[in-house]
């Protein structure tokens, strides 16, 4: 026999259906929670299984974001052979059924029979100093996308209250800039102090500068404030937005600092951080986020493996003698991954950085590409250079 449970993770739960072999159904389908006791009463339903079939069972499920975390965690405590598949594969294999049917029941079923279907590999957890790693850098990117939004809405709020403050300051969201403007949010409070006065007081803020330079800013705040639109007294609304907002751009730049410390410190304690480093274009943060999504590169034996978890492999459609010309990547893999890779591309391109890459991407180009199709296939390279490089643990070498 060849025994399987399909578990169909939802938030706080999942559903069961366990198989003896291929379509032989092991009892009734149910549901078990994630607390402790839960997972016990699943745990026991796993022995029962086991001595019905004379062997341990595998368990397969879908990767869920973070739903999946306390089932996976309790396999791996009971040292439990079991299968984390991307709910993409899971979805094609469902679309191949006759019958259209979503339930939970029905999608435990299915991954109890894709079991069976697929040639899957056992997941290999990544270590903890990887998962940490990992976490970091998606709260890094996530709160970074949080803090964007945060400074467009301020700017919004800028814009009601002193529009021709964007002029004063080449760094909007400095400390010196953004310290001013709590002291000095509209025209009629500049109006008030001598440039004098705002020479000193925005030297106060810490930026290492001569006098006449606080001067010279302050003298561009005053003709600022003459060309401000909004002379008159502004609401205390908009002016309680407006600090609002610059708080919480303090904030976000305090807690982004602490993570990139945490992101480099945990970094350094890898050796693949360093070789992934030695590609010219490709800095701290993106290093940390490939490195952190790559994982252990054993796991790839090709660099076509690592390509396709990239979700940079071109999709292939062919019917009969058509054969499609345009072909777009799947973008089934790591979207954090195809998106730093993406931005290492631009990086090593910008300034004759990353020579080797510069000539690829003109080859490309000469072959007629367009410049996105080049970025993309750029990136592709970019992919089988890091393989080779971790494989080998070697440093890049660029073009003389």
């Amino acid at each position: 026999m060849d025994p399987v449970i399909g578990l169909d993770v939802a938030k706080g739960e999942s559903q069961v259906q366990a198989f003896l072999q291929r379509k032989e159904v092991y009892k009734q389908s149910f549901k078990f929670t994630h607390d402790l006791p839960g997972l016990q009463t699943f745990h026991s339903f796993y022995q029962e299984l086991e001595k019905a079939s004379g062997q341990p069972p595998a368990v397969i499920f879908e990767s869920t974001g973070h739903f999946h975390e306390p089932v996976l965690q309790f396999l791996e405590n009971q040292d439990i052979a079991y299968y984390l598949i991307n709910p993409v594969v899971s979805f094609e294999s469902r679309k191949m059924s006759l019958r259209q049917v979503k339930t939970d029941k029905a999608d435990a079923y299915h991954l109890g029979e894709l079991y069976y279907k697929e040639d899957l590999e056992i997941y290999q957890r990544k270590t903890e100093k990887a998962l940490n790693l990992r976490l970091l850098t998606r709260q890094h990117s996530a709160l970074t996308d949080s803090y964007v939004q945060i400074k467009l809405q301020f700017q919004v709020a800028l814009d009601q209250v002193f529009p021709e403050y964007h002029s004063v300051f080449s760094d909007l969201y400095g400390k010196l800039s953004l310290n001013t403007l709590l002291s000095y949010p509209t025209a009629l409070d500049v109006h008030r102090v001598s440039e004098e006065s705002l020479a000193e007081e925005m030297g106060q803020f810490g930026a290492r500068r001569s006098y006449d330079w606080f001067l010279n800013k302050a003298q561009q705040l005053k003709e600022a404030a003459r060309r401000n639109p909004y002379q008159s007294q502004i609401s205390h609304g908009q002016l309680v937005s407006l600090r609002m907002y610059i708080h919480m751009i303090f904030q976000y730049q305090t807690h982004l600092a602490e993570l990139l410390k945490e992101i480099n410190a945990l970094s350094k304690s890898f050796e693949e951080y360093r070789l992934i480093q030695s590609v010219p274009g490709i800095g701290d943060k993106i290093a940390a986020t490939i490195l952190s999504e790559v994982g252990d590169i054993n796991q790839f034996e090709h660099p076509k493996k690592l390509v396709a978890y990239a979700g940079l492999d071109p999709s292939v459609f062919e019917s009969g003698k058509f054969k499609a010309s345009i072909n777009r990547i799947t973008k089934r893999g790591s979207s954090r991954l195809r998106q730093t890779l993406y931005t290492a591309v631009q990086c090593g391109l910008a300034k004759g950085r990353n020579k080797k890459l510069i000539a690829f991407y003109g080859r490309k180009r000469n072959e007629g590409k367009p410049h996105k199709v080049a970025i993309i296939a750029c990136a592709n390279k970019l992919v089988h250079w890091i393989h080779a490089m971790l494989k080998r643990q070697e440093d890049f070498v660029d073009l003389v």
